[in-house]
C-alpha cells in the first residue's frame, strides 16, 4: 500500500495543478511553473505579524505529535523541543504552546526563552484555527477558453504574468456564476467555465533576439530601452513577416497542445471552446481565424448565392465583368477554361498570358481585380464565396502590391471551431485601417468563429472600434456595457439625469418665449369680447402646438435608446463593440488613468458578466435577471 501510495498523483485547483505525492510537490499541468512544496499539515505557527498560520515541516510535526501524546498520556507538560533551526517550542498544557525566536547571542550568554522576544502561537491541527477552506470549484466544465496575452510578459500594472491574472478572471467568474446564475446552478445546469493562458513572449524571445537586441541597445537609459525591448517591440515583431511566423506558430501549436491536453484529463467534457485576447493578442487571433479554412458545407452555407450559381451563373459573372472592361470578344477564351468569378480573382499575370490574353487586355483585367481587393475585408471581395475569403491562395497577389489584411505567414490551423472571439483592448480596427481596409463586408464572417466581441475601458488608448468599419453611417454609440450589479453607475446617473433635466428646461423656455412673441405680435382687436375670446382660442392653440414642439425635440432619454443596426455576418447581425463604464474617480481625469483602463480587463466583473452570458446563451443558459441595456 505505501508502493501505491508513493505513485498516487491527485488533481487540485480544477485539475491545473497534480500534486505529487511522494516528492510532496505541486506541479502546474498546462503551463510552465516552477513545482511548489506541499506538506501534510498538522502543526502551526504564527507570529504577532504573521497573516496566517504557517505549517512546520513534516519530519518536526511528527517530533511535536509524539512529544504531545507522551504528555497528554502521562500529564507531564512543560515539555521542551528544539527545532532544527535551534527554536524552542515549549508545550505548557493542551491550550497553551509557544514558540520562541532564535537569538545571535544565546550559546554565550546562555539566554533563557524569556529573554528571546515575544514568542509565536502553536496549534495542534485546524480545528482551533479561524481559516476559511475554500470548498474548491464546481467538477463540471461547460466550457473552455484560451486567453492570448498581449505584449511583453506582464499582463496588468502589478507587472503580473498572463497566468496569475486569468486565475483573477477565473475567480471573478466562479463569483459571478454564484450571483448570476444562481438558479441554473441549483438545477445542476451549470458547472463552470475553465480559462487557460496562452503564453507566447517567452517563446519568442527564446529564439536569440535579444542577444541581438542587446548588442545595438545603447547604454543610456538602461532600464527603459530595457523595458521597450521586452514589451513595445512585440508590436514590431508581429509586422516582422520572420518573427510573425514563430509568434503565430507558437500561438496555434500552443492551443492546440492545451487542447488534447485538456480533453485527455477530461474525456468526459462535450463542452464548446472559445478564445479571448487582450490587446496584441486578440490581434493574433484576429489573423489566425480570418484564414482558418472552413467545411465544404460550411462554405455553402456560407455563400448561397455565388456556390449555387456554379457553372452558367459563374461565367455570365466573369462575362459581366469583361464587359465592364470592354473585353467581351475574350469571353470565349473564358467560358473554355470554366473560369467564375471566384477563379478570376484566383488568376495571377502567367495564368492569363498562358490563356493567350494579350498584354493591354491582361493589365486591364489585373488592374480591376487590384482595385476590387483595395476595397474588400481581407483576402476577401463582396459577394465572393467563404472560401476566396480565407483560402491561401491569393497569397500570390502580393507581388501585386496588393494591401493583404495582415502579414505574409503561413497561419496554421486550429484543431477546433471557437464558438465565441473575445476581444479585450484591441487595436484590431487600427490595424486593419494602417493596413488599407477600408471597410469591413457587411457578408463577411470569420470562417470558423460565428461570435465575435470587442470589449474596450472608455479610456483605454489601445482599444478601437470595429462597428464603424462594417455601418460607417450613421454615427452611432458601442454598446454600453450594463453594471453587474443591474444598474448603470451613480456617476453617470447623475450626469445623465442633469443632460435630460436641461433638455427639459430649453424646451419649456423656448415654449414660454415662443407663446409671448404671438401675444405680443398679435393684432389690435375693437371688442373686449372678441379680444378675450380670441386670446383663450390662441392659448389653446399655443397649448396644443406645445407638445409638438415637444414632439420634434425629444429629451435625451429617448434619444439615447440605439436604433436597431444590422452589423452584418461578423456577429450574426449583433453588436460587436462594447464598452465598459468607468468608475466614479477615473472620471476625474481620463489622461491619468488611461494605463490603468488597458490593463483593468483581469478584475472587471462587468468583462466576465457578458463572456460568461454570451457563453452560456449557446447553451440556451440565460440570468437569473437580465441586466437592463443589454442585448
Amino acid at each position: 500500500a505505501g508502493k501505491e501510495q508513493d505513485g498516487v498523483v491527485v488533481p487540485t485547483s480544477g485539475g491545473r495543478y497534480d500534486v505529487h505525492l511522494r516528492a510532496r510537490q505541486r506541479v502546474a499541468v498546462y503551463w510552465e511553473e516552477e513545482p511548489s512544496q506541499v506538506r501534510r499539515c498538522t502543526w502551526f505557527y504564527k507570529g504577532d505579524k504573521d497573516s496566517k498560520f504557517v505549517p512546520y515541516s513534516e519530519s518536526f510535526s511528527e517530533e511535536l505529535e509524539e512529544a504531545y501524546m507522551i504528555a497528554m498520556t502521562l500529564g507531564e507538560w512543560k515539555k521542551k523541543l528544539e527545532s532544527p533551526n535551534r527554536e524552542v517550542i515549549i508545550l505548557h498544557n493542551p491550550k497553551l504552546m509557544v514558540h520562541y525566536h532564535p537569538v545571535a547571542s544565546s550559546d554565550d550568554w546562555v539566554s533563557t526563552p524569556t529573554e528571546q522576544g515575544r514568542p509565536r502561537t502553536v496549534k495542534r491541527g485546524v480545528e482551533n484555527i479561524s481559516v476559511e477552506i475554500p470548498s474548491g470549484e464546481p467538477l463540471q466544465i461547460d466550457h473552455l477558453v484560451f486567453v492570448v496575452h498581449g505584449i511583453g510578459p506582464a499582463c496588468d500594472i502589478r507587472f503580473r504574468s498572463i497566468v496569475q491574472c486569468v486565475n483573477d478572471f477565473r475567480n471573478v467568474s466562479l463569483s459571478m456564476l454564484q450571483a448570476h446564475f444562481k438558479k441554473a446552478q441549483e438545477q445542476q445546469q451549470v458547472g463552470r467555465v475553465e480559462f487557460l493562458p496562452v503564453n507566447w513572449h517567452s517563446s519568442l524571445h527564446s529564439t536569440g533576439v535579444d542577444v541581438d537586441l542587446e548588442r545595438i541597445t545603447l547604454p543610456s537609459i538602461n532600464r527603459l530601452r530595457h523595458f521597450i525591448n521586452d514589451t513595445i517591440l512585440d508590436v514590431f515583431f508581429y509586422n516582422s513577416s520572420t518573427y510573425c511566423q514563430t509568434i503565430v506558430d507558437t500561438v496555434a501549436s500552443e492551443m492546440n497542445r492545451l487542447h488534447r491536453l485538456f480533453l485527455q484529463r477530461n474525456p468526459q467534457f462535450r463542452g464548446g471552446v472559445s478564445i479571448a485576447g487582450h490587446s496584441l493578442g486578440s490581434l493574433i487571433l484576429f489573423d489566425l481565424l480570418t484564414n482558418q479554412k472552413a467545411e465544404p458545407e460550411e462554405d455553402e452555407h456560407c455563400a448561397q448565392g455565388p456556390r449555387t450559381a456554379s457553372g452558367t451563373g459563374g461565367i455570365e459573372e466573369v462575362k459581366e465583368i469583361l464587359k465592364k472592361l470592354e473585353l467581351s470578344e475574350y469571353c470565349d477564351v473564358f467560358e473554355k477554361e470554366k473560369m467564375d468569378r471566384q477563379t478570376l480573382f484566383l488568376c495571377t499575370e502567367k495564368n492569363l498570358k498562358e490563356m493567350g490574353i494579350p498584354l493591354g487586355p491582361r493589365m486591364k483585367i489585373l488592374h480591376y481585380i487590384s482595385s476590387e481587393m483595395k476595397v474588400c475585408f481581407l483576402h476577401g471581395f463582396s459577394g465572393c464565396t467563404h472560401k476566396a475569403l480565407v483560402t491561401p491562395e491569393i497569397v500570390p497577389w502580393t507581388n501585386l502590391s496588393i494591401p493583404l489584411s495582415q502579414v505574409s505567414a503561413n497561419y496554421p490551423q486550429l484543431n477546433y471551431k471557437p464558438s465565441i472571439f473575445f476581444a479585450f483592448g484591441s487595436p484590431i480596427g487600427m490595424f486593419l485601417t494602417v493596413r488599407g481596409v477600408k471597410r469591413i463586408d457587411p457578408n463577411y464572417s470569420l470562417p470558423t468563429c460565428k461570435g465575435f466581441f470587442n470589449i474596450f475601458h472608455p479610456f483605454d488608448p489601445v482599444a478601437y472600434r470595429i462597428e464603424p468599419m462594417i455601418v460607417p453611417e450613421p454615427e452611432f454609440e458601442p454598446m454600453l456595457l450594463p453594471h453587474h450589479k443591474g444598474r448603470k453607475r451613480m456617476h453617470l446617473e447623475l450626469k445623465e439625469g442633469l443632460t435630460r433635466m436641461s433638455v427639459d428646461l430649453k424646451n419649456n423656455l423656448l415654449g414660454s418665449l415662443r407663446v409671448a412673441w404671438q401675444s405680443f405680435t398679435r393684432a389690435p382687436v375693437p371688442a373686449l369680447e372678441a379680444g378675450s375670446s380670441e386670446a383663450e382660442a390662441e392659448a389653446e392653440a399655443s397649448t396644443e402646438k406645445q407638445p409638438d414642439t415637444k414632439a420634434e425635440e425629444p429629451p435625451a432619454a429617448v434619444k439615447e435608446e440605439p436604433p436597431l443596426i444590422n452589423m452584418g455576418r461578423l456577429n450574426g447581425g449583433n453588436r460587436i463593440d462594447y464598452v465598459l463604464q468607468e468608475k466614479p474617480i477615473e472620471s476625474f481625469n481620463e489622461y491619468l488613468f488611461a494605463l490603468q483602463g488597458h490593463l483593468c480587463y483581469w478584475e472587471s466583473e462587468d468583462t466576465v458578466l457578458l463572456v460568461l452570458k454570451e457563453i452560456y446563451q449557446t447553451q440556451g443558459i440565460t440570468l437569473d435577471q437580465p441586466l437592463p441595456g443589454s442585448q
